[in-house]
């Protein structure tokens, strides 16, 4: 684990100060000028306000245009059949718990079923009722990405290409218009991923004025950097990311050895005498309580009411399924009640593999999700309709548009390489996040998978293609002086593919909607054979 850590500070450390540490008698080298002052976020407020309610009100506008369509004949698709249920059944069932195993297995935990409850108990068991909160945690997304880019490049404009490749992205578009549990988790990762950026800078900040009160050299290990709020909402984010999906347990292990990077990255750039071990001493056990130990109560703490429910799912296990005695009787049995449930639920989604015969026409694995070369069919209707009196189509299908989603793998490795030989920190950020919701799923390649597992990387697929754009500008405007027209050529460049993406964005619109739309349009639709 420390040669992987290692491995990634040695490359967090694009901002790195040149400067010494405080007395250089301790270093045994010579005195050279201090580290320029840290600049972090985009320094025009006013105008990133502005642009970022714009960005709000277009993703506010896509998100809720239509939320009533599609369905299946009033009820719900697709999955929203198990999810939009359960959700109804803890809004009227008492205590917000689900006490009826007869919509099927509980198999996910309980928050965003809390969250589809809330959006049904406004609005009523409805389409709009059950695709609400989803499309409020879409426009959630939009805001974040636009605001962690803005960050991260102290640029409101590549902040708002961030944004508008959000709103534009098919994944994230569907996902925010369907009663499921996918966007909710999305939402927290992406909030606990701005709130790691946010804290490397302030913690950044703090070293900074440490460094120039000359308490950075007081000790090997580097001054104490006191309590982090931004690192504990982090933590925060992440344990509700686990109490909507198990899955959210790989963002725990991959933002938490993230930050270590940062932190270490942080103690060596101000020229901390054992950077490692400061961080060892000053930062893991703090880091270790806000990013591992806050996520697991708070994913204990999201079954209080299953706790205090008297028709919990198994609540009363003790005695029936599980006995009395044996080695874990000193355990409470509420507590090995839990357990039990739980350990079902992972028999549960074990037992989903191909080799046990579970097959499903629009499955796809990973290896496919990148580029988004197995979509997912949620609804479909054939037959006259207002299409200039011809048959009609109104389908709805999970996809990544292509003008992004088929720039994946150049977008990872150009990442990679800025990552590994630039040691531009920005995009291992950005890598690490992308890897913590891709790489996992190929541990267990015979599990049933769809493509809607992958809704989690779409975040981090558009703030990828942001930062890539900001290159592309910024180098051009490096020579700007010397060679005017490359900057002319760059923002040329830059405006076509945003004008590309959204040009994809609206002709992909009725499949993405469940719009009608004549039969031969939907075959121009179908662009690989591998979509239908």
């Amino acid at each position: 684990m420390a040669d992987t850590i290692g491995r990634v500070t040695t490359v967090l450390e694009l901002d790195r100060p040149d400067g010494p540490a405080p007395r250089a008698e301790d270093l045994g080298t010579r005195p050279t000028p201090p580290p320029p002052a840290p600049l972090f976020g985009a320094p025009d407020r006013r105008r990133g306000l502005v642009v970022g309610l714009v960005i709000t009100v277009l993703a506010a506008i896509t998100r809720l245009w239509g939320l009533r369509t599609p369905t299946d004949q009033g009820t719900p698709v697709f999955d929203e059949k198990h999810y939009v249920p359960q959700g109804w059944q803890v809004l009227t069932g008492g205590n917000w718990i689900e006490d009826n195993p007869a919509y099927g297995l509980v198999v996910h935990p309980p928050v965003g079923k809390w969250l589809l409850a809330a959006g049904e108990g406004v609005f009523g068991y409805g389409p709009v009722g059950w695709r609400i909160a989803p499309a409020i945690a879409g426009i959630g997304i939009v805001v974040l990405v636009y605001c962690a880019v803005r960050r991260m490049t102290r640029s409101t404009l590549v902040g708002a290409i961030a944004g508008l490749f959000a709103i534009c992205d098919g994944v994230l578009f569907v996902q925010s218009r369907m009663g499921m549990l996918d966007i909710f988790q999305a939402l927290f990762v992406v909030a606990a991923f701005t709130a790691l950026i946010a804290d490397r800078d302030q913690v950044r900040r703090r070293m900074y004025v440490a460094y120039t009160e000359g308490r950075v050299g007081l000790t090997d290990y580097g001054p104490r950097l006191g309590f982090r709020w931004y690192r504990f909402t982090a933590g925060v984010m992440l344990g509700l990311a686990c109490g909507t999906k198990w899955s959210g347990i790989y963002f725990v292990m991959f933002f938490a050895v993230l930050a270590v990077g940062f932190d270490v990255a942080n103690r060596r750039a101000h020229n901390v005498r054992r950077p490692w071990r400061g961080t060892l001493v000053r930062d893991v056990v703090p880091a270790a309580a806000s990013l591992a130990v806050l996520p697991v109560l708070i994913y204990l703490a999201t079954f209080a009411p299953w706790f205090s429910g008297e028709t919990s799912v198994y609540r009363y296990e003790v005695g029936n399924r599980i006995g009395v005695d044996g080695p874990f009787s000193w355990v409470p049995a509420a507590w090995r009640s839990l357990w039990y449930y739980e350990s079902g639920v992972l028999e549960f989604h074990a037992g989903l593999t191909n080799s046990a015969g579970n097959h499903h026409p629009w499955e796809s694995k990973p290896w496919t999700w990148p580029m988004g070369l197995r979509p997912m069919l949620y609804a479909i209707e054939t037959g006259p309709d207002q299409c200039g009196g011809g048959d009609c189509v109104r389908a709805q299908m999970l996809l990544g548009s292509p003008a992004m989603w088929w720039l994946a793998l150049p977008m990872l490795l150009w990442g990679l390489w800025s990552w590994l030989v630039r040691r531009d920190w920005r995009y291992a950020a950005v890598v690490v996040g992308y890897g913590a919701a891709f790489l996992p799923w190929f541990t267990n390649l015979d599990r049933q998978m769809y493509f809607f597992y992958a809704t989690a990387m779409a975040p981090f697929l558009v703030m990828g293609l942001a930062l890539c754009c900001s290159d592309v500008l910024s180098s051009a405007t490096r020579t700007a002086r010397t060679r005017p027209e490359r900057r002319v050529l760059a923002v040329l460049l830059v405006a076509i593919y945003v004008g590309l993406v959204v040009d994809n964005f609206v002709w992909l619109w009725p499949i993405l909607t469940g719009s009608p739309i004549p039969l031969s349009t939907w075959h121009q639709q179908i662009w690989l054979p591998s979509w239908g």
